[in-house]
């Protein structure tokens, strides 16, 4: 092949591999992450150790580095198991209201404990109104110990949010499960008019 064809072969290739993004994974504080970004837009989650009454819980984070808003909610994200059945994320709504109607107080503990545990250890995370920032203003309006843990409860659920260039978000995304860890799948999200899917588990 004459070397001005190979040249351009060559940056066309380049192109076409940049263009396709690529899912990183890494560990931190003891959680497997996966995480992927496409046009400008990062979606990142883990597996939570833990389950709290009928759901499997993963931990989202969601960061726009494009130049345009967008908004995130929990619906926009499933779990496809390996046999095509497609499991959606539960709304926040109904999963806080299920907790504090009918959630323990070691349901709310345990949840919340290890969402911290893996969200403070999750050094490449710099949420702008995420789970922290909810939780604070929660808190900050209640005073009663019981209404303290559901108000906890429901900052940690990834809530639907408009993030403007440069902000993200973070959250808990609930799965129903019958309490048992949902494996033997990936889990896929459509965020920003853009597919994102991980790599199976």
């Amino acid at each position: 092949m004459p070397a001005r064809p190979l040249i351009r072969f060559l940056l066309l290739a380049a192109c076409c591999f940049a263009a396709r993004a690529q899912v990183i994974e890494f560990e931190s504080n003891g959680l497997k992450y996966q995480t992927l970004t496409r046009a400008g837009v990062t979606v990142m989650f883990a597996r939570m150790p833990v389950h709290v009454r009928e759901y499997a819980i993963f931990q989202v984070a969601v960061s726009n580095g494009s130049q345009d808003s967008c908004v995130v909610r929990p619906e926009d994200f499933s779990f496809h198991r390996s046999n095509g059945v497609v499991v959606p994320a539960a709304p926040a709504r109904n999963v806080v209201m299920e907790l504090i109607e009918k959630g323990s107080r070691n349901d709310v503990i345990k949840m919340v404990s290890t969402y911290e545990a893996g969200l403070y250890g999750l050094s490449r995370l710099r949420s702008t109104n995420g789970y922290e920032q909810r939780r604070q203003a929660a808190l900050a309006e209640v005073a009663s110990t019981r209404l303290k843990a559901a108000a906890a409860a429901s900052a940690v659920a990834f809530v639907s949010t408009r993030l403007k260039a440069g902000e993200s978000t973070d959250g808990a995304v609930f799965f129903a499960s019958e309490g048992k860890p949902l494996i033997g799948g990936r889990l896929v999200a459509r965020v920003a008019g853009q597919l994102f899917e991980f790599n199976p588990e």
